[in-house]
């Protein structure tokens, strides 16, 4: 593939990184016990009009349910996506709420993209804490990150090793193993962080392409010393097609926030 082509490639899959720019960014404070309470009430009707407004094109809804400080970023961000990947399915389901009363929300989006001549693939999932005021959501916080995107014609196995959630200070390994027995196929492949301004923005990373030795990249890294997280990004070429991945990875002080 050629380069260009692969530069085109990591700006997708910055895009399918930031699927929850179609929703808020965290809030600054939490809301008041009763906007939790009136929010966990209506949670299922809330779900299911967020879910009819990013699967209608032009996603007129959507505005009805965020704070008025949030549509226009959120918005833009939202059209970007789409713009990207104008065929996506999204799937929202409500989860139990959260100690501090936050609801929960599972979301998965399923889409395809032509890109130099090949057609893209995209599976991306996401759990998320919301937070809501007034009948809208004013605030999310992802508890849970990942996309793939492939250009093979055929289902190609893909296991993100990669925890959800570490330790401040800690070593967790970052892996991406190719699950289908390779021979003597030859690989390349690269593997990125991405810094919070490039998700937000959603800028294209330049991934290194090196030979891989292995089924798959292998990586051990150090988290940072603060809480908050990281995003990872993964780019495979091997003789089925590309695969590219990405995958937040949330970076917490205590071990109780290990787990949700």
């Amino acid at each position: 593939m050629r380069r260009s082509a692969l530069a085109a490639l990591s700006a997708l899959l910055v895009s399918a990184s930031g699927i929850a720019a179609a929703l808020p960014g965290r809030a600054a404070e939490a809301s008041n016990a009763t906007a939790n309470a009136t929010a966990n009430a209506s949670a299922s009707g809330l779900v299911t009009r967020l879910q009819q407004a990013l699967n209608t094109p032009d996603q007129n809804g959507l505005d009805a349910l965020l704070a008025p400080d949030q549509q226009e970023l959120i918005g833009r961000r939202f059209r970007r996506f789409a713009a990207d990947f104008p065929d996506a399915r999204w799937s929202l389901k409500a989860g139990q709420p959260m100690a501090d009363g936050r609801q929960t929300l599972s979301l998965a989006v399923s889409a395809s993209r032509e890109l130099d001549g090949q057609r893209f693939t995209l599976q991306a999932s996401q759990q998320l804490a919301l937070t809501v005021a007034g009948g809208r959501i004013t605030g999310q916080e992802v508890l849970q990150e990942e996309s793939v995107l492939s250009s093979a014609s055929q289902p190609f196995p893909v296991s993100l090793l990669i925890p959800d959630a570490v330790l401040t200070g800690s070593r967790y390994d970052v892996d991406v193993v190719l699950e289908q027995p390779l021979g003597d196929a030859m690989l390349a492949g690269g593997l990125i962080g991405l810094t919070p301004e490039q998700v937000a923005a959603q800028q294209s990373p330049d991934i290194q392409l090196e030979p891989l030795g292995g089924g798959g990249l292998f990586k051990s890294v150090k988290a940072p010393y603060q809480p908050g997280s990281q995003t990872w990004a993964a780019l495979v070429v091997h003789p089925e097609g590309v695969i590219t991945v990405t995958k937040r990875v949330r970076v917490v002080s205590d071990k109780s926030q290990l787990r949700l």
